[in-house]
């Protein structure tokens, strides 16, 4: 039960994660035009100049190479020395296109993006609109993937589960005949099978959750802060807590669930 629930909690993790990313990416109202190296300063002055004549622009930043590969360096934190023996001119400079408020709809920066396109000395032209677009189709389809994987591994460890408590009413099955035979009731024979299915689901529910921690733990020392260079997204984060509860209510239930058609089965049987 701890295996499957931590898959699904692997999933749910990526998903919650992609969905912090996709919210970062969507709250960028800005472009990000990268020049053709090569260019004058007066060039460069001139295109910044008739792109801060456009009507939705309200700033245009222009980022040298120089600039760019020092964020860059930031950005990286500890690990930049993977960056050693790299030319520091190897980014291009850039312009940061920002927009004039009512100027921020979807429509009007992608017209804005394929205009700028057309412009001789820019060489690539991105918003975070085209990356949202196809973010939110992979975390659809992780959504999906996430329940339906998970609707497989639980039937799996509901079937686990039934047999598990069978062999261990099996193993009881004198002291269930004496409880019988002094007037016990069903209910009060089943309830402490029930009741342990109900804390083993909770254990194994609990050592899931300690698991996707641990996971967050070794993945945050390995894509510690290069991960905000995405935007959006400082570090890789933990599930909600909702999240939590509700993979350990999902134990609880597949435990306790497994341990009542059990017991039923068996009761039926022996009543029989």
């Amino acid at each position: 039960m701890a295996v499957a629930l931590f898959v699904f909690g692997a999933l749910m993790l990526a998903q919650e994660n992609l969905q912090n990313l996709l919210t970062g990416w969507g709250d960028q109202t800005q472009l990000n035009a990268y020049l053709d190296k090569g260019l004058g300063a007066g060039e460069v002055s001139l295109l910044r100049d008739k792109i801060q004549s456009f009507p939705e622009v309200e700033r245009v930043r222009y980022i040298s190479p120089e600039e760019a590969w020092k964020d860059f360096r930031g950005a990286l934190g500890p690990h930049s020395n993977v960056l050693s023996g790299l030319p520091e001119d190897i980014l291009p400079a850039s312009f940061e296109i920002f927009f004039k408020p009512g100027y921020q709809d979807g429509p009007i920066v992608e017209a804005l993006a394929n205009r700028l396109r057309k412009e001789k000395g820019l060489a690539t032209v991105e918003y975070p609109q085209e990356w949202v677009d196809r973010l939110s189709l992979v975390v659809l389809a992780l959504q999906w993937v996430k329940w339906f994987l998970g609707g497989i591994l639980f039937i799996a460890v509901f079937f686990i589960v039934r047999s598990t408590i069978g062999l261990a009413i099996l193993g009881q099955k004198d002291e269930i005949e004496v409880m019988q035979l002094v007037g016990a009731t069903e209910e009060l024979i089943q309830a402490p099978f029930v009741v342990e299915g109900l804390i083993q689901g909770f254990i194994g529910a609990g050592l899931s959750v300690l698991g996707l921690w641990l996971l967050v733990l070794s993945l945050r020392e390995q894509i510690p802060t290069s991960m905000v260079f995405f935007g959006g997204l400082d570090e890789l984060q933990f599930i909600q807590w909702r999240s939590v509860a509700f993979i350990l209510a999902i134990g609880s239930l597949l435990g306790a669930s497994g341990s009542v058609f059990s017991l039923r089965r068996f009761m039926k049987r022996w009543n029989g």
